[in-house]
C-alpha cells in the first residue's frame, strides 16, 4: 500500500495557513526549537501544529507500509493477522475522520482569534497523532508475533501437535503486548519524545481533551462503528451496525 500523500495533503488543506512555516522557513517539516527569534508565540504554536503533523504524517507512512494479508490463507483469522487488518482499517479513519471546523471565537482582537484557533487545530492534530501511534504499536506487536510464529512453524503450512503450546504462548504474549499499549502509555512516550527533542510543549492538549475528541469519532470495527466512552467512571465500547451514523447519547 502506498503512502497516503493525496488523503494527507487534503486533510491540511482543509486546515488552511495553519500548516505552512513563513517563506524563510529553510524546511515546512523541521521543527523549530529557537523560539526566543519567534515574533510573539503565535509562531511557536504554528510551528507546533506543523510538527505534530509531521510526525503524523510519517506514522501513516509507516501504517499504510504494514502488511495485511498472510501469505498462506490459513493464517488469514489467526490473532495477529487480524490485529494488522483492524490496524489498516483504524489507519484509514483516523487519516480521513472529519476534523472539526466549528472555528472558536475569541476576544481581543486578530491575535487572540489567531491563538484560539490555532489551539483548536492542534488538538486535532495532536489527537490525530495520539491514536497514529497507538496503531503503529500495534501493528509494531502483531508484526513480532508473525515473526515468533514463522520461527515456531519453521516453514511448516499447517501447525502440528508438538507446537501447539508455543503458538498459544505467542497468542498470549500479543495479547499482552496489546494490552499494554493504553492512552496513558502512549501520551506518556510521546510527551516524553518531544520533551527530549527540545520542542515547545506548553500549550499541548490534555490526556483528557485528545480522548474526549476521540470519543466524538467513531471507528470501524469488524462491521461495526464503535464509540470509546466512560459510564460511570468505567470504560466502555458501544457498538452498532456502521450505517448509523449518530454516536449513542452520553458519548459526546
Amino acid at each position: 500500500m502506498s503512502a497516503p500523500a493525496s488523503s494527507f495533503d487534503a486533510f491540511i488543506s482543509a486546515h488552511g495557513f495553519y500548516f505552512i512555516y513563513p517563506e524563510e522557513s529553510p524546511d515546512p517539516y523541521t521543527p523549530v526549537t529557537d523560539f526566543g527569534t519567534m515574533d510573539g508565540l503565535n509562531e511557536c504554536r504554528t510551528a507546533r501544529v506543523a510538527e505534530v503533523l509531521a510526525d503524523f504524517r510519517t506514522l501513516q507512512f509507516y501504517i499504510s507500509s504494514a502488511p495485511s494479508e498472510p501469505q498462506n490463507a490459513e493464517d488469514t483469522y489467526t490473532e495477529g493477522w487480524e490485529t494488522l487488518r483492524q490496524c489498516v482499517l483504524d489507519g484509514h479513519h483516523i487519516l480521513e475522520c472529519a476534523a472539526d471546523m466549528r472555528v472558536p471565537v475569541a476576544e481581543g482582537g486578530d491575535l487572540e482569534q489567531t491563538k484560539a484557533e490555532l489551539r483548536h487545530v492542534l488538538l486535532d492534530a495532536y489527537s490525530r497523532r495520539h491514536e497514529g501511534q497507538k496503531i503503529y504499536l500495534r501493528q509494531g506487536a502483531a508484526q513480532r508475533w508473525v515473526r515468533f510464529r514463522e520461527a515456531i512453524l519453521q516453514g511448516q503450512q499447517q501447525p502440528y501437535p508438538s507446537v501447539q503450546e508455543q503458538l498459544q504462548a505467542c497468542d498470549v504474549q500479543l495479547q499482552e503486548e496489546l494490552s499494554s499499549i493504553t492512552d496513558e502509555a502512549v501520551y506518556a512516550e510521546l510527551a516524553s519524545s518531544d520533551h527530549g527533542i527540545g520542542r515547545w510543549t506548553v500549550e499541548d492538549p490534555s490526556l483528557q481533551s485528545v480522548q474526549a475528541w476521540l470519543r466524538e469519532r467513531p471507528r470501524i470495527q469488524g462491521g461495526f462503528q464503535v464509540w470509546r466512552g466512560t459510564s460511570e467512571g468505567h470504560g466502555f465500547l458501544w457498538q452498532q451496525p456502521t450505517p448509523k451514523t449518530d454516536p449513542p447519547p452520553g458519548t459526546e
